[in-house]
């Protein structure tokens, strides 16, 4: 099946897939540990995905167009399962991209045995430079050094060019921003600055404390001239610019000030299963029960409910403040970021 669109023409193109719902950081903006601080909060081991289930569910996704596929949790690390994972989809025909986004802290044991199964490439979170101020953001649980140690570790396992992601907060860290490029200016890392979103229910998010990408990009430009760059194709979030004087590259993911959501083909997998059309939705597609049928089945329903899709909600976050305030919305370290 091919040229499949939802209601807004947009093709699906990607999947993000959620291997666990669990991590050893509890970010305020994601997972404030004054909520999720016990495993009863969680998923039970048991109802998470088997490989083989990522494998059979991923295959019927790049029968109907999905091209790149991107590894998510809480943090995928902590599956123990997770290189047999990347192998599996490693050899599907027709993925084009096999990415995962980390933390970090943990890729010194498993950076190499990653890269040999076949992940191609690397995401890791960094929302400061500062170890206090990173402790803090990390719920108390993270250390910058072990970020940089996992940075190091990917490098040597042959992962060259890593995106790098920073979620920005008025008066939490956006004086980290020029500081953590000042780091990374020269190699071929790519910093991209993220909006801070009003994703889940239990972030206590404020447009007071979005700092628009728009004001990044006057204070790092008075530092540092810039030459855009745009988007590399549809579907991608990041608005991309690189230095003036040739010392690397930038991005910044404005969901909140300039949406995108009319170029979004992303579709998103929760670790138990569950297809999810938009980061904001309030309820998934159960796509589990219907391993115990045939392929084509399995690809009528991912493609029917695809079809049906007319999510936007970004672009309606202004009109939709009180749904907005009173919705039970997913949690986004259970379908990814």
């Amino acid at each position: 099946m091919t040229g499949l669109f939802d209601r807004h023409r947009r093709p699906l193109r990607d999947l993000r897939i959620s291997v666990i719902d669990r991590c050893n950081f509890r970010c305020p903006y994601c997972m404030p540990v004054e909520r999720f601080g016990g495993p009863s909060a969680f998923l039970p081991k048991g109802d998470w995905l088997r490989p083989e289930e990522i494998e059979r569910l991923a295959r019927a996704f790049v029968r109907i167009g999905v091209r790149k596929l991107r590894l998510t949790g809480g943090e995928p690390l902590l599956r123990a399962e997770l290189p047999e994972i990347v192998e599996r989809l490693a050899r599907i025909d027709g993925v084009d991209d096999l990415a995962l986004t980390t933390n970090g802290v943990l890729l010194p044991k498993r950076a190499a045995e990653l890269r040999r199964a076949g992940l191609m490439r690397l995401t890791i979170s960094l929302d400061a430079l500062d170890p206090a101020r990173f402790r803090r953001m990390s719920g108390g649980q993270g250390e910058v050094a072990d970020v940089f140690a996992g940075i190091a570790a990917a490098e040597a396992a042959g992962f060259g060019r890593i995106k790098l992601n920073c979620v920005v907060q008025r008066g939490v860290n956006d004086d980290e921003v020029l500081p953590l490029l000042e780091r990374f200016r020269g190699t071929p890392h790519v910093l991209r600055f993220i909006e801070y979103m009003d994703v889940g229910t239990c972030n206590r998010w404020s447009r007071a404390e979005v700092v628009d990408s728009a004001e990044l990009l006057a204070r790092i430009g008075a530092r540092w001239p810039l030459v855009a760059l745009g988007r590399s194709q549809r579907g991608e979030v990041a608005e991309r610019y690189r230095y003036a004087d040739g010392k690397g590259e930038l991005g910044f993911i404005s969901s909140v000030s300039a949406p995108f959501c009319g170029d979004c083909t992303r579709a998103r997998l929760s670790a138990d299963g569950a297809l999810f059309t938009c980061l904001f939705a309030t309820q998934g597609r159960p796509l589990r029960p219907l391993l115990a049928g045939d392929d084509a089945a399995l690809g009528e329903a991912i493609a029917a409910c695809w079809s049906m899709r007319a999510d936007r909600y970004s672009e309606l976050r202004a009109e939709r403040e009180r749904e907005r305030e009173a919705a039970a919305r997913v949690e986004m370290f259970r379908i990814g970021g």
